[in-house]
């Protein structure tokens, strides 16, 4: 009976197929804490949640690896996450380790005084990476720290980002100490190319002291239309063209969950008009061996924003 539902379910998911699944760009989701949790310790819900992201066009996943709610199954249990990812690869997905919480509130690691809490975290994936049998690796490592979300943001922007860069910084030698070589990148506003520090060569933008120590950027390009001064092209425009001659990448980041203002988020838009901007900004960026395609904010949110779109009957409530 659990076969029959869950292929219902990835046939029922098919019917939702997007109108720009036949687009050429990669698609990575950001996967969070309950739902990576829920995917890891439940094959019903890995099931679903791959059927939705393979319909959609998705092909990695940043998946939560870190503690949620009083656990951490990289280190307590690492065979779900072995598990996981192996059934991932076999079904085509990249697997990237997505670190900052919320819940934990990570921001507070660029603090230098925090820098010890911010290795571990990385230090975690690095070892369940060196114990893993080759499948099961994770492919890379993505990580969603902010300082703008902290208190003292506005009277100490400055040092809070140059505790990002510091921390960066730092997780490149970690990596480097470990003796690996996957792909690490920060979640990044699109806006930190119009912030500069200090550094030996003069004052320098925020986006290229991150750039220069990453192998790529996922760029938080949180807009809802991709032409114009306002538009997702022009905003990641900068961080495009120094990636093209770094040798970087750029992932274009869109969001999909309710937000104000209105133009950050496709809540509220249809498929057509994702399809659109996405399209626009492929042909914009296309050419370029910077850019690297999208990725979508995020696995749950891009559930939701599906069902409040599908088809309801006349007894619908």
């Amino acid at each position: 009976m659990k076969k029959v539902v869950r292929a219902w379910c990835a046939c029922l998911l098919c019917l939702w197929l997007p109108a720009f699944a036949s687009a050429k760009t990669a698609r990575a989701a950001w996967v969070w804490e309950p739902d990576a949790y829920a995917m890891l310790e439940s094959r019903a819900e890995a099931d679903h949640a791959l059927a939705f992201l393979h319909a959609h066009r998705v092909d990695t996943l940043y998946l939560y690896a870190d503690a949620y709610a009083g656990r951490n199954l990289i280190v307590d249990a690492p065979d779900a996450y072995r598990r996981f990812i192996v059934r991932a690869h076999r079904d085509g997905f990249r697997v990237y380790a997505l670190l900052g919480s919320a819940f934990l509130h990570t921001e507070e690691y660029v603090r230098p005084a925090q820098r010890p809490q911010a290795l571990a975290m990385l230090r975690r994936v690095l070892d369940y990476n060196a114990a893993a049998p080759a499948g099961a690796r994770f492919d890379g490592i993505n990580y969603d720290i902010e300082p703008h979300l902290l208190a003292d943001w506005d009277s100490h922007r400055d040092a809070l980002l140059q505790g990002f860069v510091d921390m960066t910084a730092a997780f490149v030698d970690a990596r480097r100490a470990a003796g690996q070589r996957l792909p690490i990148g920060p979640a990044m506003p699109f806006w930190w190319d119009g912030i500069s520090l200090p550094t030996a060569r003069g004052a320098r933008p925020v986006s290229e002291l991150v750039a220069d120590l990453c192998d790529y950027v996922a760029l938080m390009d949180y807009r809802n239309h991709a032409e114009g001064s306002d538009g997702i092209v022009a905003h990641a425009a900068d961080e495009m063209r120094y990636a093209e001659r770094t040798g970087k990448q750029v992932v274009v980041g869109l969001e999909l969950t309710p937000g104000e203002p209105a133009k950050i988020t496709f809540a509220g838009r249809g498929e057509a008009d994702l399809a659109r901007e996405m399209d626009a900004t492929a042909r914009a960026f296309g050419d370029s061996p910077a850019f690297a395609g999208f990725a979508l904010h995020h696995y749950r949110g891009y559930v939701d924003w599906v069902r409040a779109q599908a088809p309801r009957g006349p007894s619908a409530r």
